[in-house]
């Protein structure tokens, strides 16, 4: 059994940001894999099923994420936690898996590093980074650029493969097969 959570920001005006990376993946596992919705009043967030996985997309905005995945890991006493989210520091396009870690400053991983331990996969989603520091809200709260928009819905395909892939293999074979080192953009 497998809690695979999507970090992000509920509500439209958030759903085509950098920083919701996480959810796009999620919508496209439920589409994927059929998942049935199921009753997530307590969880704090909107909790799907598949086979014996569960996808979570936490709805405590990202500064609280790890509240929503430690109640739904706690109730079905699941072990293996994989968290796909947007970062910073590497550039658009890129897909890389670690296990455990720091969290970089990411506010979402630093709620789920509190509440439920540092041991989870990261799916991590480059998203790049603004020109200036005092720029990061207001960029990963933007939407993609027109030329990101146009490689969105492959680039999160394969983050997809990747992580069906995982359900059934290591880490490092997924590392092997699905790390995207560097993503051209035309």
């Amino acid at each position: 059994m497998m809690l695979i959570v999507g970090l992000g920001n509920p509500g439209a005006n958030y759903e085509k940001t950098r920083h919701n990376i996480g959810f796009m993946v999620i919508d496209a596992l439920i589409k994927r894999q059929n998942a049935t919705k199921q009753s997530s009043s307590n969880f704090d967030g909107d909790l799907f099923k598949f086979s014996n996985h569960f996808l979570l997309k936490p709805l405590t905005f990202m500064n609280l994420s790890g509240i929503s995945v430690a109640k739904v890991k706690k109730f079905y006493k699941v072990e293996d936690v994989v968290v796909i989210h947007d970062d910073l520091d590497l550039p658009f396009g890129t897909l890389r898996f670690k296990k455990a870690g720091g969290h970089g400053g990411h506010n979402g991983l630093k709620s789920t590093d509190a509440h439920i331990t540092k041991e989870y996969i990261r799916v991590r989603m480059g998203i790049g980074k603004p020109e200036h520091k005092g720029e990061v809200a207001s960029y990963v709260l933007s939407d993609f650029s027109e030329p990101e928009q146009a490689h969105l819905d492959t680039w999160i395909e394969q983050a997809c493969d990747s992580v069906e892939y995982l359900l059934e293999n290591s880490l490092e074979d997924v590392s092997s097969k699905y790390t995207i080192k560097k993503f051209q953009l035309k």
